[in-house]
């Protein structure tokens, strides 16, 4: 079962400066906040393919661990 720190541990490794923020503690849903520069100027789709991306797959289908994340991104103000 994933857990809220695994997931921001899987983030940093793409986002090492950004601000992050996971919750959630039932092993399957999270929501979770990326603040990082590297989202300067992209469309929020772009910026939530990049945190899915560095999620390595555990978000793909039946055989992901994490089954919902509620995403936050945005560049900092």
């Amino acid at each position: 079962m994933i857990q809220a720190q695994d997931i921001e541990n899987l983030l940093r490794e793409s986002f090492p400066h950004a601000q992050i923020t996971v919750q959630g503690d039932d092993g399957a849903h999270f929501a979770a906040e990326v603040i990082d520069e590297s989202f300067r100027g992209l469309n929020r789709v772009q910026q939530q393919r990049a945190v899915y991306a560095a999620l390595k797959g555990k978000m793909d289908g039946a055989n992901g661990e994490l089954h919902a994340l509620a995403l936050t991104t945005k560049a900092p103000e």
